[in-house]
């Protein structure tokens, strides 16, 4: 592999974790697009030069630990036939799907990748007397390494290098004359650095405004209307930072034993028919992602309940995702102090219903 080449991937990696001065969770399962330049170091049966090229790519973040990418790229590099007289270009144009292992989901996130795709590899030579022009439209298999550096919750680079291996006629050489061509497995060598646009998250959910009340009509004064009757509700709020770490859905310490003591109160009344368990996250992140942690996170808290005596017929579990925030939080940018601004709205609620009715006898 050549050394250049390496050393030039290594210093882009570096230059992109230079960048990284904390470790902020940035993920939002999100789609990307983006374009960059890609500088090949062709395989030693090509008998090419290196060159470079421009390359476009989109992509997905799957889950956690995994990105998705489609690449299209096109590189072009003069003949190094090392014959008098000759000239000519190397062409090779690829289309890939490449799976990316990512290590973080910070601003600095290294990954290893792995592609599959079709290439179409063209030799174009010209030597005294003879023009050499091969064709050869075959199966892609990449592997590699690299980086990705957020610069905001918009915009990031990355870095790449990675050994691509396709089939392709190769020009054969021998005593200072051309011989012929056969068909050879090649791997060639290609560094990209490009940028990327990330595509915005859903917009937080805004509870619409109850309309306003329709004024009653004046109306002769009547008998005193009997008591309404309303079941009376208990409602517990705890943060979802006393009982989760962030992101997660297991219980804390700290965590049971807030619920601990919430067992014993709805064990205390007998009359209590009614345990609902609702979980709310902020809107960081994907809707739907949001919508399947609040559900864990109160099923989870159901169970616990369950375990300390509360009868689990008379508990329901349910969640609400980002849907009813508590605080807006407009205008901040700094990633931070969004997620302290957002801490009320990660919360899980616990609301008892009891059979006796206020104003009833």
């Amino acid at each position: 592999m050549n050394k250049k080449l390496i050393g030039l991937a290594v210093a882009a990696t570096l230059s992109l974790s230079a960048f990284s001065a904390s470790a902020e969770d940035m993920y939002r399962g999100a789609w990307y697009g983006g374009a960059g330049i890609a500088a090949m170091d062709t395989d030693n049966d090509l008998e090419a030069g290196n060159g470079v090229g421009p390359y476009l790519s989109i992509g997905k973040e799957l889950s956690r630990s995994w990105d998705l990418q489609g690449r299209f790229g096109y590189t072009e590099t003069d003949e190094d036939l090392n014959l008098a007289g000759s000239t000519g270009e190397y062409k090779s144009t690829a289309l890939e799907l490449d799976a990316l292992y990512m290590f973080s989901r910070d601003r600095f996130r290294p990954f290893l990748l792995a592609g599959v795709g079709i290439t179409r590899n063209d030799l174009d030579y010209r030597v005294p007397g003879l023009n050499v022009d091969e064709e050869k439209t075959s199966w892609l298999a990449s592997l590699g390494l690299g980086a990705q550096f957020l610069i905001n919750d918009s915009f990031g680079l990355q870095a790449d290098l990675r050994r691509q291996f396709s089939r392709a006629e190769v020009a054969n050489v021998s005593n200072g004359a051309y011989t012929g061509s056969s068909t050879e497995t090649v791997g060639n060598n290609i560094l990209s650095l490009g940028g990327f646009v990330r595509f915005g998250a859903p917009a937080p959910m805004v509870a619409a405004a109850a309309p306003e009340p329709t004024p009653a009509p004046v109306a002769a004064p009547a008998p005193a209307p009997a008591p309404e009757c309303k079941p009376e509700v208990s409602t517990i709020t705890v943060g979802a930072e006393k009982l989760f770490g962030f992101d997660k859905a297991d219980l804390k310490a700290q965590g049971k034993a807030a619920l601990d003591e919430a067992a014993e109160q709805i064990k205390a009344n007998p009359q209590i028919t009614n345990v609902i368990v609702t979980g709310h996250t902020d809107r960081l992140g994907s809707f739907a992602y949001n919508q399947k942690l609040s559900e864990k996170r109160a099923k989870q808290v159901a169970t616990y309940l369950a375990t300390k005596g509360v009868s689990s017929t008379v508990l329901t579990s349910t969640g609400r995702g980002e849907s009813v925030p508590v605080v807006a939080c407009k205008g901040i940018k700094n990633r931070k102090a969004l997620i302290s601004c957002l801490q009320p709205n990660r919360r899980v609620t616990i609301e008892a219903q009891v059979k006796q009715e206020v104003g009833c006898k």
